[in-house]
């Protein structure tokens, strides 16, 4: 799944990511509020975080793991889980390394890959998290199926990302801008199509939005 853009994109990124998704500058706090109407990815990062038990001892996969910025409170809460966090940018795989290094995470390994054909065995994982990548895709196809398919049955699938036609400002800056600058990559899920797709893959799909962004938890 090649793309240089993306690649590009995260890489020119990496010293601004963190500050942007949390909020921590007063730019970053205009940005939220302008091109997404306002919407708070700390929040629904947390929503969707929750969706983990407590006591979760199993196995999961984290795919995109960004620079584990979202995750690193969870992570610290479930030493006795087997984490594997995957990533294709190594910007924001090492970044995310390190910060595990840093807090001492011994349970998890963080490795390159690609969505669209990961290096795991059928039911390998016990949980899939998939949290702001399937609109940076690029054959969101075949990553549907990939992460279904290393999905133990009975497992989660739980993720959130942008979904067009909520809001037209948002819409146009994703396709004006944010696309065309390798962040995003079409096509795009309207809500419905996105329960459709995870309808075909799960037996249980409970999906939620905030304006452009969906987060969902589905059971195989």
């Amino acid at each position: 799944m090649e793309n240089n853009n993306i690649t590009k994109a995260y890489a020119s990124s990496r010293n601004i990511y963190d500050d942007t998704l949390t909020q921590s500058t007063w730019w970053s706090k205009l940005y939220i509020w302008f091109f997404w109407s306002g919407v708070n990815d700390i929040e629904i990062a947390d929503k969707v975080l929750k969706f983990i038990p407590p006591d979760f001892n199993r196995q999961l996969l984290d795919i995109p793991v960004g620079t584990g910025v979202f995750t690193l409170k969870k992570y610290r809460a479930l030493p006795d889980a087997k984490i594997r966090c995957v990533d294709y940018s190594k910007d924001m795989l090492l970044q995310a390394q390190q910060r595990f290094l840093n807090n001492k995470l011994e349970n998890i390994t963080c490795t390159q890959g690609d969505v669209g054909a990961l290096e795991f065995n059928n039911e390998a994982f016990d949980i899939v998290l998939s949290m702001n990548g399937f609109h940076a895709f690029p054959e969101k196809e075949k990553a549907f199926f990939e992460t279904a398919r290393v999905l133990k049955k009975g497992g989660l699938f739980i993720g959130c990302f942008y979904i067009k036609g909520q809001c037209r400002r948002t819409d146009f800056i994703v396709n004006a801008f944010l696309s065309k600058k390798g962040w995003f990559t079409p096509p795009f899920q309207s809500l419905e199509e996105l329960r459709s797709v995870l309808s075909s893959l799960y037996s249980q799909v409970d999906i939620y939005h905030e304006k452009s962004i969906a987060y969902f938890k589905c059971v195989k």
